[in-house]
């Protein structure tokens, strides 16, 4: 991947380009950051000379931010990598020495111009148009970057020859990086006003084009190719550690034809009714229509290992799946804006060695109704269609049933039977005042308070085991509300819980039985709140979650509208994970869950406590009720069910819940005692149906302020309810009981007892048969396994007596091999005993002719010696004659005639002698031929020895050579003689 970097003044290149549509922004964390935040408004002029980067909105429809630098740009070959895009960022806010102070313009619709504006000269330096900018990112938070964005851009006449820059910016203040790429994802989901309305040569009618959507995962066998992943009753099995491959086939069904362009983005989440920013962007290889023309494929590779599917590879429980969604964007020609098909399926994860004996492989089919109107062009003779409402069989399907989900429709509708807020809240109508009423501001006007609270914050984090004694009283004063979020969980003791946090990611991927109520109850609470009250908005899916979530976590309770109250007062503080952790420590910790248990005894006990203090304390009061019939549930079950948080205002139900987490659970009584007391005047003068009413409807507006809210406050901290008191109470509830069940007559007592264990039979006789069900289901699996598994025992058995038969002919062979093998060593054996004993002869011959020759050649040299003597002697004495001396010439050789000598004449002696000489020379001649022949015959015996050692040598680390030293080893036992060394 390479880029090419070049300086500011190429901010001004051509921009025109063809390519046109936005790729899917923001598909990361760090290029999604911003997407939750709203901008800063600002008044309608530029604010020139301003050095903030803080927005203003003009007249001409842009935001604009001043304080920006324009860094420069570079050429990338992967716009969509933030990789390269962090790299580009990296280089050029190092190399700044040419950056430009500009304006930024952002427009506030799709059809709009990117504009840089000189401040100085209030003049355009370069405009980019909105739809061919393909991806934005910001600076990592821990970098040098963190105050820096860039966007990527394609420029050039078509798309073989278009180029890409990546434009990199620089702001002076950090928070206004987060506000500049809001103001982009804006700009890129909304349309012109003027796109869409009608005149009144354009038909009104709406059009509706079907498309076929198919799905299949392939997995990575391993050997270079992928495989279809199976499928068994629509869930998908995949394998740990595999990555996948995503195909999507998509076939237009309908009468009304429309041709794909392209598509822009393949997505994946896990989870279902997920929220388009937290779809991930998988990384597509093709695209295009097949053969035939009428189906368009995509293709992707899903790499498991990355860090947000983490869920889809973590091996899954028996019994237990999770869900996925599957999106894809596309362009389709004639409609203005891409068309999200979203897909949800399910899928079970196996060990990475699973193997799959009976599955389909038959791809997931999703139908999808796109709704189209008809808008105005400026060519008469062009066709443009806006997107009205794009819908699947299945959520048509749920709507019919009556269990339609939101988050799957594209559009979302607010549900006919919500109660929208009354704009006149502070009315004192016959109207109850709807959950989530009231106004809290965040001002705190005691700057010594929160000095106590930071003092406190600071020395609870140190040690987050011990509860600092001032907290008890500061949370009697009541928690500042920028500080409620922090400050509940430590008093939940959940603050910074991975583990419930992380079971809260895996439980809202799992399908939970209630999901039809949580889902009626949901427009219900908090209707009154901004942030809840859109249907399908981000509040009300964040309370779906969490709602849900707690359904599957605690299977027992499951879901009751009590802790949808509860959780949305939660939200309100902090995000969804922390909001559900708190939200379990609640419900166990404190024991919220015993008064949602079968038979509310616990919650009848609380009843009969509430009754007992109004005796003690409010005694005219009781009275009163008792005179008029009025039982303590009829009035007190929200109370206790909810936290007070279904009926009063989010003020007091705040307050209510920092003594609850501060002080337990009996603060419910006091607060419950305490608006008893401050209404006793208006409850003295009201009839049964007026109290009721009063419960109902005035006595929740009563408390609108924070004045009248911190007054009853107060008189609930001032109330005396002793938790000694509360246990004598229960002890009186209990022994009441006993009491009840001994003077009940047995008669009645064993029909109530009989009609509770006819309930529970018909309860286990419905649970039996959905088990009986479940058995048949069971048998025909295993049928069906066992049928496989007997084929394939079958197989093995043949297999099994092929390699019988191959062992038992691998057995004999070895058998073989080793007989050859002994026998090979037998012959070496006596091989090697022959050549040491014709080497130890040879050596012997050997010796013996050096020894005769060494005799030979003294004797030799002793005769020639003597030979010499006797020649000078000879020679001396001839000499000396005069006659004889003639027979030597001057060099002293003899000059004679060879004489006649007559063997007759010739003395016997010396004719001895000299054959004596003769049979001397010829032995000596025959002893040096016999040498000569031993020396050769020795040095053959010799290279053989040599040659018979190195073979030795060479297979010294063979086990004929270990076997061979064992046996020269055990002969040299027996000969007496050390094994020479090697």
């Amino acid at each position: 991947m390479t880029s090419t970097l070049t300086p500011s003044s190429s901010l001004g290149a051509d921009p025109q380009s063809p390519i046109s549509s936005v790729d899917n922004v923001f598909p990361s964390s760090q290029s999604t950051g911003a997407i939750g935040e709203d901008p800063v408004s600002g008044d309608n002029n530029r604010g020139k000379g301003r050095s903030m980067s803080l927005p203003g909105v003009t007249d001409e429809g842009y935001t604009t931010f001043n304080g920006v630098t324009y860094l420069g740009c570079a050429l990338v070959n992967a716009p969509r990598s933030e990789v390269e895009i962090y790299r580009n960022m990296s280089i050029l806010n190092e190399q700044s020495k040419q950056a430009i102070p500009i304006e930024l313009y952002v427009p506030r619709t799709s059809e709009g111009n990117v504009r840089l504006v000189d401040p100085g000269t209030d003049t355009d330096i370069a405009c980019y148009k909105i739809h061919r900018i393909l991806f934005c990112a910001r600076g990592p938070s821990d970098s040098e970057e963190k105050m820096c964005f860039a966007f990527t851009c394609s420029h050039g006449d078509n798309p073989d020859s278009a180029i890409f820059q990546c434009h990199v910016f620089r702001c002076e203040l950090q928070e206004a990086v987060a506000k500049i790429l809001y103001s982009f994802a804006t700009s890129f989901r909304r349309l012109p006003k003027s796109i869409g309305r009608s005149t009144s040569s354009i038909s009104e009618a709406e059009v509706t084009a079907i498309f076929s959507v198919n799905l299949e995962f392939k997995e990575d066998d391993g050997k270079g190719s992928y495989s279809t992943c199976p499928k068994d009753k629509n869930i998908f099995k995949f394998r740990c550690d595999y990555d996948k491959k995503i195909v999507i086939s998509v076939t237009q069904t309908g009468n009304k034809e429309l041709r794909i362009e392209r598509c822009f983005g393949l997505l994946l989440s896990p989870g279902r009714n997920v929220k388009d920013g937290d779809m991930h962007l998988i990384e597509m290889n093709s695209m295009g229509y097949s053969s035939d023309g009428r189906t368009y494929s995509i293709s992707g590779n899903w790499e498991i290992s990355e860090e947000c599917f983490k869920v889809l590879d973590t091996e899954t429980p028996k019994d237990t799946r999770v869900f996925l969604t599957v999106a894809v964007d596309l362009v389709i020609c004639g409609i203005q804006e891409p068309v999200r098909f979203a897909i949800e399926t399910k899928a079970k994860i196996f060990p990475h060695n699973e193997r799959f004996w009976y599955f389909t492989k038959k791809p997931h089919q999703e139908q999808f109704f796109v709704k189209l109107k008809l808008t105005e062009t400026d060519a008469p003779d062009v066709v443009q269609y806006e997107v009205v409402e794009v819908q699947s069989q299945t959520q048509i399907d749920r709507q019919k049933a009556g269990m339609s989900l939101q988050g799957l429709k594209h559009h979302r509708q607010m549900s006919e039977g919500v109660q929208s807020p009354q704009d006149d809240e502070e009315s004192d109508g016959d109207e109850p005042l709807l959950s989530g009423s009231g106004v809290v501001s965040k001002e705190v006007t005691d700057d010594n308070l929160l000095e106590a609270w930071h003092e406190v914050l600071v020395k609870w984090h140190q040690n987050l085991s011990q509860r600092p004694k001032q907290v008890q009283q500061l949370a009697k004063k009541g928690i500042p509300e920028a500080l409620r979020g922090e400050v509940w969980q430590l008093l939940a003791g959940c603050h910074d819980n991975s583990e419930l946090m992380e079971a809260y990611r895996i439980l809202i991927t799992k399908e939970s039985p209630m999901e039809s109520v949580i889902q009626r109850d949901i427009n219900r609470t908090f209707p009154a709140h901004a942030f809840f009250k859109q249907s399908g908005g981000l509040g009300q899916d964040s309370l779906y979650r969490i709602s849900k979530a707690y359904s599957v976590y605690d299977e027992e309770i499951g879901y009751v509208q009590g802790l949808s109250f509860l959780a949305a007062a939660l939200l309100l503080h902090m995000p969804e994970e922390q909001a559900f952790s708190v939200l379990v420590k609640i419900c166990f910790d404190y024991e919220l869950r015993d008064l949602f248990k079968q038979g509310f005894e616990v919650l009848h006990l609380k009843f009969y406590q509430l009754e007992r203090l109004m005796q003690d304390l409010t005694g005219d009061l009781y009275e009163h009720f008792m005179e008029m019939g009025l039982e303590i549930h009829m009035f007190a079950s929200q109370w206790f069910l909810t936290l007070f948080t279904a009926k009063f205002p989010l003020f007091l139900v705040f307050h209510i819940l920092d003594l609850f987490l501060c002080e337990g659970k009996d603060v419910i009584f006091n607060v419950a005692i305490a608006l008893l007391k401050m209404s006793r005047k208006d409850l003295l003068a009201l009839d049964f149906e007026g109290i009721l009413k009063y419960f109902r409807v005035h006595m929740p507006k009563k408390y609108r302020t924070e004045e009248a809210a911190r007054e009853l406050m107060a008189a609930a901290v001032s109330a005396k309810v002793t938790s000694k008191k509360l246990k004598k109470y229960e002890k009186e509830y209990i022994t009441m009981k006993e009491q009840e069940m001994q003077q009940e007559d047995p008669i009645e007592r064993m029909e109530r007892e009989n009609k509770r264990l006819l309930e529970d039979n018909m309860r286990l006789e419905q649970e039996n048969d959905d088990l009986a069900h479940e058995l048949v289901d069971s048998k025909l699996t295993l049928k069906s396994e066992l049928d496989e598994v007997q084929d394939q025992n079958k197989e093995m058995k043949t297999d099994l007596t092929k390699h019988k038969k191959l062992l038992k002919d691998t057995q004999e062979e070895k058998h073989r091999l080793e007989v050859e093998n002994q026998q090979v060593k037998e012959m070496c054996r006596k091989e090697l005993e022959r050549l040491e004993t014709e080497n130890s002869r040879n050596t012997v011959i050997v010796t013996d002719y050096k020894q005769i020759c060494t005799q030979l050649s003294e004797r030799l040299e002793k005769q020639q010696t003597a030979h010499r003597e006797e020649l000078s002697r000879i020679k001396i004495l001839v000499k000396s004659c005069e006659a004889c001396s003639k027979m030597f010439d001057a060099d002293g050789k003899v000059n004679l005639p060879e004489p006649k000598i007559d063997p007759e004449k010739m003395n016997p002696k010396i004719v001895d002698l000299q054959q004596q000489v003769r049979e001397l020379e010829l032995e000596l001649a025959q002893t040096k031929l016999a040498l000569v022949e031993s020396e050769c015959k020795t040095q053959d015996l010799t290279h053989s020895l040599h040659a018979a050692v190195s073979e030795i040598q060479a297979s010294k680390n063979t086990w004929f050579t270990k076997t061979l030293n064992s046996i020269k080893e055990v002969a040299n036992t027996h000969t007496g003689k050390k094994e020479p060394k090697d």
